[in-house]
């Protein structure tokens, strides 16, 4: 399992985190109890298999819905 650290856009609402969240849950190799949101920041934290899904799929789950991820940080988890 890696860990990421992904900067969004900055959220303008509780319902963009919601959007996202859902986004991230969708994507198969993300651990679904380590999606974290953060609303105050605009950050996303997960851990995710690199085996089963890489970063850019998960990034482009996130864009799909409709919102930029600005910087991504990625470490063994």
């Amino acid at each position: 399992m890696e860990k990421a650290i992904l900067q969004l856009e900055t959220l303008s609402c509780p319902s963009c985190m919601q959007k996202i969240e859902g986004a991230l849950k969708s994507v198969n190799g993300i651990d679904k109890d380590s999606i974290k949101v953060l609303f105050n920041s605009s950050k996303a934290k997960i851990n995710f298999d690199s085996a089963v899904t890489s970063i850019e799929e998960i990034q482009k789950a996130i864009e799909n819905v409709g919102y930029q991820v600005l910087k991504v940080k990625v470490k063994a988890a």
